[in-house]
């Protein structure tokens, strides 16, 4: 290559790296992911509906931790970061700072959106709400920065939705959000390279070292936590049952086709009557179900008789997709829904 050449080639790589003059801190990733990885992981035991029953006061006390959390670390980042900047004599430029801005507005949303889908449903979709918004702050940040940010902001949005249209368990959902938060961001630390030029194949394998962290190794360790063999012992008929319960170790309850099970709603809010007896809803099955109980509890897990066992994490029992209010000469006042009572076959 001539001299000429290589001084274009030169001018061509400076004009580059001024066009991703931007650097995402090593410290920041790891602040903002190990937190929220060790929050996805104690979600499950923190703020519970049997330590605050209070659906209002649990959704407050949820907003308040989060609002707690992701303060503090945008603060310490803030600062740390700044510091740093100070440290190396570097210019922190205005963009920079309003990238940075754009972070705190999607994990903020995020947040906002949780608290919502207490009162609004939805919950199934926390996972991939913060995954998303995740995804959306890394791609921008990495508009301005590293390639590499880009392409992990791509991955990150794609599992986030595509968790959602395989329909995992929620418990998947949010080991996989662990992962991406508390592995993921952490393991991006250690990959960026300055916005150095790398070739195709490095960055394919950079990606899918990326995803083998926060995919394969979240969904075998959660599979291997529940891969316990559910007991094949004879079932019990549900007349015997009520006369002679167990009260402890695990037995199985043959319910019959046909058998009545009344649902009770507890009503609230003041615009109906609410007295001591709840309105109950009868359903009846339409074929035999057996359920399993330990030590007199219901585990969650169900089969039909002859098949196998749905585990109650990977089981989605009941949606109501719509409710509708109605007002006719014919009918008068009247409440419609549709109301969806499902066990998959095997």
């Amino acid at each position: 290559m001539t001299a000429p050449a290589r001084q274009l080639d030169a001018i061509h790589a400076m004009l580059a790296a001024g066009h991703r003059n931007l650097r995402i801190e090593r410290h920041s990733l790891l602040l903002w992911g190990i937190p929220a990885g060790l929050l996805w992981v104690l979600s499950e035991s923190i703020l519970t509906p049997a330590q605050l029953p209070d659906l209002r006061e649990r959704a407050l006390a949820w907003l308040g931790l989060l609002a707690v959390v992701l303060i503090t670390i945008a603060a310490v980042d803030w600062h740390f970061t700044r510091k740093i900047k100070a440290t190396r004599d570097e210019a922190w430029s205005f963009i920079h700072r309003q990238v940075i801005k754009i972070w705190w507005l999607m994990m903020g949303l995020a947040a906002l959106a949780t608290f919502a889908m207490f009162f609004y449903g939805g919950g199934y979709m926390v996972c991939t709400v913060w995954l998303v918004c995740l995804g959306i702050s890394l791609y921008v940040h990495g508009l301005f920065s590293e390639e590499l940010l880009e392409w992990i902001g791509i991955l990150t949005i794609l599992i986030g939705i595509a968790s959602l249209i395989a329909k995992l368990p929620y418990e998947t959902m949010r080991w996989l959000a662990a992962a991406v938060f508390g592995l993921g961001l952490p393991l991006l630390a250690l990959m960026l390279d300055g916005g150095r030029h790398r070739p195709a194949v490095v960055r394919l394998l950079q990606m899918l070292g990326w995803m083998a962290v926060v995919l394969i190794l979240p969904i075998w360790v959660e599979n291997s936590a529940h891969n316990h063999t559910l007991p094949e012992t004879p079932s019990v008929p549900l007349a015997e049952y009520l006369q002679h319960p167990p009260s402890t170790g695990d037995t199985i309850v043959l319910l019959p086709a046909g058998t009545v099970i009344p649902v009770e709603l507890a009503m609230s809010g003041g615009l109906f009557v609410s007295d001591s007896e709840s309105p109950v809803l009868p359903l009846k099955l339409a074929r035999p179900l057996e359920l399993l109980l330990r030590d007199g509890e219901l585990t969650g897990d169900a089969r039909f008789p002859g098949e196998t066992w749905q585990q109650s994490r990977q089981v989605r029992w009941i949606s109501i997709p719509w409710l509708k209010a109605e007002l006719s000469p014919q009918r008068g006042p009247l409440v419609t829904g549709s109301l969806i009572v499902q066990l998959h076959d095997q």
